[in-house]
C-alpha cells in the first residue's frame, strides 16, 4: 500500500490556532480538568517529583536525536509539517523499539519520539502524517497531561496496587480525555500533510502492518472494516464500549472513521481554504462543554463532579507513593 502524494504542496496555515482542529470533547474534557480546584497545582507537584530533565532522560537515554545530518530526510519531513502548521520545530528522537508507536512528551520543552519500527514500516507520506499528529499534540498543549498519564500508568503497575486503586478515577478521566485528544491530533496530521490517503494508511499500518508486505494492505478494505465496526449494535456495541475502557487511544478503525467524518463535514476543506481560528482569538471552552453534552462519558463526568475528593486524595496518595519509591520521603499539602 503506497500512499498517493498530493499533486500540489500543502497550503501553509499561517497563524492557525490548535482549536481549529481540536475535537469539541477534547477541549471540553481538558477545560474541565483545568477547572478542577487545585488540579493544576497538584499536577505540577506530581510532575515536579521527576523534573523536566529527568523525564527527558527517561525517554531519550537510548534514542538518537534527529537533525540535518542525522536522518536528514526525517528531519526535513518534520521541518515541512511544522512549516505548514506555522509552528516551531521541536526536538525529535528515534528510539530502537519493536512497538510501532510515537509520542510527544515533556512539559516546558516537549519533544517527539518515533519508534524505529514505525520508521521501518511507513513510507515518507505516512511518517509526515505521524509527525503532524505529534506536532498537533504539542500545539494543543497536551504534553503535560499526556506525561502525567504516562507516569500514572507506569506507577500503577501490579507492583504498586495501592497506588493503582487510589489513582484509578484520575487515570480513567485522563484516558477518556486522551482518546478524544488523539482524534484531534489525527486531524492535525491530515492538515499538516493534506494527504487523506496517508493519514488513513498510517492507522492501517499501526493496526496490522507486516514488514515486507505493506503493499498488500488495502486502504479501501480497511475503511470497509471501519464502517462494519461503527455499525455494530446490541451486545456487540456493548462489548465494543467495554473494550475501550482503560485505553489511552481509540481503536485504529474508529480513528479512520472519525477522520473521514471530519472531512465529510466540510470542516477540513474550510480550514485548507483559509478559514480557521487564529491564535489569540481565544478558546470557547464553556461553549465546547455545552456542545459536547452527552458525548462525554458519565465516568469522566463523575470524576469532575467529585473533583475535590478524587484530586486531593488520589493525587496526593500518588505523590507520596512515588516519593517513597524514590527517596523514602512524603509530601503533604
Amino acid at each position: 500500500m503506497a500512499s498517493k502524494t498530493p499533486a500540489t504542496a500543502p497550503v501553509t496555515l499561517t497563524n492557525i490556532d490548535s482549536s481549529s482542529w481540536e475535537h469539541q470533547t477534547d477541549r471540553a474534557a481538558l477545560g474541565a480538568l483545568q477547572q478542577i480546584p487545585g488540579f493544576d497545582s497538584l499536577l505540577k507537584k506530581v510532575v515536579g517529583i521527576f523534573g523536566e530533565k529527568n523525564i527527558a532522560t527517561i525517554y531519550q537515554a537510548a534514542a538518537v536525536k534527529v537533525g540535518p545530518t542525522q536522518y536528514p530526510s526525517i528531519h526535513e519531513s518534520l521541518v515541512k509539517v511544522c512549516a505548514v502548521l506555522d509552528t516551531d520545530v521541536p526536538p525529535l528522537y528515534i528510539s530502537q523499539t519493536p512497538l510501532v508507536n510515537a509520542g510527544a512528551v515533556g512539559m516546558d520543552n516537549p519533544f517527539i519520539v518515533l519508534n524505529s519500527s514505525l520508521i521501518e514500516l511507513m513510507g515518507p507520506a505516512e511518517i509526515e502524517a505521524v509527525l503532524g499528529h505529534e506536532v498537533g499534540h504539542i500545539m494543543s498543549e497536551h504534553s503535560l497531561y499526556r506525561t502525567l498519564l504516562f507516569l500514572i500508568l507506569d506507577f500503577s503497575a501490579p507492583s504498586m496496587p495501592i497506588v493503582g486503586q487510589a489513582i484509578l478515577p484520575i487515570m480513567l478521566a485522563l484516558q477518556e480525555w486522551s482518546r478524544k485528544a488523539e482524534i484531534s491530533c489525527d486531524r492535525a496530521g491530515l492538515l499538516a500533510t493534506q494527504n487523506l490517503d496517508a493519514a488513513m494508511a498510517m492507522h492501517a499500518i499501526m493496526a496490522g502492518g507486516i514488514r515486507g508486505r505493506i503493499d498488500e494492505l488495502d486502504i479501501d478494505a480497511f475503511i470497509e472494516q471501519s464502517d462494519e465496526y461503527r455499525e455494530a449494535t446490541g451486545l456487540t456495541a456493548y462489548y465494543r464500549m467495554m473494550a475501550t475502557i482503560g485505553r489511552s487511544h481509540p481503536f485504529p478503525v474508529i480513528r479512520v472513521a472519525e477522520l473521514r467524518n471530519w472531512v465529510d463535514s466540510g470542516d477540513y476543506a474550510t480550514i485548507v481554504g483559509g478559514e480557521y481560528r487564529q491564535r489569540g482569538d481565544g478558546r470557547p471552552v464553556m461553549e465546547d462543554v455545552k456542545d459536547a453534552g452527552r458525548e462525554f462519558s458519565d465516568r469522566a463526568a463523575k470524576v469532575f463532579e467529585d473533583s475535590d475528593r478524587y484530586v486531593n486524595d488520589a493525587l496526593l496518595n500518588f505523590i507520596n507513593a512515588a516519593k517513597d519509591r524514590f527517596d523514602g520521603t512524603s509530601t503533604s499539602v
